[in-house]
């Protein structure tokens, strides 16, 4: 059983930077009142945020946080269960979230969402709609069990019954039989290989043990006719000297450098000529110098002309020669290329020869090693024979493995239908069905609400009453929807109770006696609450204090002083 005992929250929604505490096991009833928004319903919201991460009402986080002083915004609940005690902090800007067990924090290595399936499943044995269907009935954001689809019904009642571990154990079967399923492809492909090895290896042993002369000798017909060809190609094959190309080449090279320096040189006579050409022209065109305005002496100018003309004449001489020479360099390239070329059709023609005798001496070593095998003694087909003997016992290995993963899938197969939802959890839920329904209708007459409630395997209601035909809860009106939500809500409490499984002593009815109850219905109501007993401490918020106030053994007045929410 869960015992919560504190309730401390600060920045939260209206409350200030100042903590609001709420001892919640200190009195067996409790009457919460104060003014619309004055924070009474505040502890709802605090309480949800602290053990599941959101409020009880529509609020988003960022809502949370105290809007007027935009303060760390703290919850702290604490609780016993399971033989130990438990503090649960959460906390937004900065955020926070922190689990002790006995004042030692839980592991918080995994993700936040980790972190709460393990408060929420191992620890409170409650989600978020569970809770609220065990512990709070309110006017506002809540959603009455009657009010949730099927699926949602499944998953309350299966907390209560603590019947969710087989879902757990579905979970955990998925994952095994996707393994499973994976182990029977590879055995499967491994068969399948294996089934190949064995062919070929039976093959094998067959063709050494069937090894015959006429096999033999065509085989060595075949050599002899690769060995007849190999002759063939090397008539005329003469041996090629392959450094003679590389002395063409260096040849080659070294023409080509010296054509590049004659090049070079013939290049340079001719820009000189052409300076020189200027300088003839200059001194032929002017006789007064255009730098300083003075006459050039004739006879300076015919001095300087025919230097200049016979340097020319000598340069002119000179590219005489270098042609003659750069002509003889140009014969001797074609000569040398001419004859690289040559050389390299033989070395090319050589290679080709040789490619086909190297690719004829393959066949004949393959053959021979053909022979080399047939020619295999006994002791050869043995090791081979073992061979195929050991691949025989592995694929019977292998066969056996596939049969007893077989075996396991079938077993897997049954596991799985009565883990599933149609299984053994709805033989568990039909033994306690009528159970419900005997408690929902017990608490429907002591609300003075004469109908027969009845749920089935699916969760689906039926409520009759008498000289009325089959109504759904739909058919009702508010007040009477609101006496089967509170007969359900102590009917999952006692069911609790008895399962021990998710019992706590937290009840909080949120403006219940404020809604659709009439005046005897308030009296009926309060009768069940007394009847509860001194482990179970009920917070009823209501706006009629001044009605409820001699029914209740303490009450905790909210106000707001200054625009904060704090007990009075």
């Amino acid at each position: 059983m869960i015992i919560f005992k504190t309730l401390r929250y600060k920045n939260f929604l209206s409350t200030g930077d100042s903590f609001t505490q709420i001892d919640l096991n200190k009195s067996p009833s409790t009457l919460i009142i104060g003014q619309n928004g004055a924070g009474k319903s505040t502890m709802l919201d605090a309480m949800s945020f602290a053990l599941f991460g959101k409020a009880h009402r529509n609020i988003n986080k960022a809502q949370m946080i105290n809007s007027i002083n935009n303060k760390a915004c703290v919850v702290e609940v604490e609780f016993s269960a399971l033989g130990s005690e438990y503090k649960v902090m959460r906390g937004l800007k900065p955020t926070k979230f922190e689990i002790y067990r006995d004042g030692t924090l839980i592991n918080q290595d995994s993700h936040n969402k980790e972190y709460q399936k393990v408060l929420e499943q191992n620890i409170l044995k409650l989600n978020h709609k569970s809770f609220h269907q065990i512990v709070v009935l309110g006017s506002s954001s809540f959603v009455p069990f009657m009010q949730l689809p099927a699926q949602h019904r499944r998953e309350v009642i299966e907390d209560l019954l603590d019947i969710n571990v087989f879902s757990k154990m579905n979970g955990i079967l998925k994952e095994r039989n996707s393994l499973l399923k994976e182990k029977l492809r590879s055995n499967l492909a491994d068969i399948e290989n294996l089934e190949y090895k064995l062919s070929t290896q039976k093959k094998y042993v067959d063709r050494l043990s069937s090894v015959s002369k006429d096999a033999k000798k065509e085989k060595l017909l075949e050599i002899a006719r690769l060995e007849e060809a190999i002759n063939n190609v090397r008539l005329g094959m003469n041996t090629v000297d392959r450094s003679f190309l590389e002395d063409l080449t260096t040849k080659h090279n070294d023409i080509m450098d010296k054509i590049t320096e004659i090049k070079k040189y013939d290049h340079q006579f001719g820009v000189k000529q052409k300076e020189l050409n200027k300088e003839i022209t200059f001194y032929e065109d002017n006789s007064t110098c255009p730098t300083c305005d003075q006459s050039i002496d004739e006879e300076l100018k015919q001095e300087k002309t025919q230097r200049a003309a016979k340097q020319w004449d000598d340069l002119e001489e000179g590219r005489h020669v270098a042609a003659g020479k750069l002509k003889g360099l140009t014969e001797r390239l074609e000569s040398v290329t001419e004859e690289s070329n040559q050389l390299r059709e033989q070395i090319s023609e050589f290679d080709k020869r040789q490619v086909s005798i190297d690719g004829y001496q393959r066949q004949i070593t393959n053959i021979q090693e053909s022979i080399s095998k047939l020619d295999g003694d006994q002791a050869t087909i043995e090791t081979e024979q073992e061979t195929l003997t050991k691949l025989t016992s592995d694929r019977s290995e292998l066969l056996g493995n596939k049969a007893e993963l077989a075996e396991q899938a079938a077993y897997s197969s049954v596991i799985t239908e009565l883990l599933k939802d149609t299984g053994i959890k709805t033989k568990i839920v039909k033994e306690y069905l009528p159970v419900i329904n005997q408690l929902t209708n017990k608490y429907l007459q002591i609300l003075d609400f004469f109908v027969s409630f009845h749920l089935d395997d699916t969760f689906k209601e039926t409520i009759r009453s008498r000289h009325r035909d089959a109504f759904s809860y739909d058919s009702f009106s508010e007040g009477e929807k609101q006496r089967i939500d509170l007969a359900l809500l102590f009917t999952w409490r006692m069911v609790a109770k008895m399962k021990n499984s998710v019992a706590t002593n937290l009840l909080i009815l949120d403006e219940t006696f404020d809604s659709s109850l009439d005046v005897e219905g308030v009296d009926n109501l309060t009768s069940i609450l007394d009847t509860l007993g001194d482990d179970t401490n009920v917070f009823v918020i209501s706006h009629k204090g001044e009605l409820l106030d001699e029914k209740f053994d303490e009450k905790i007045e909210f106000v707001k002083k200054r625009n904060f929410s704090t007990i009075l």
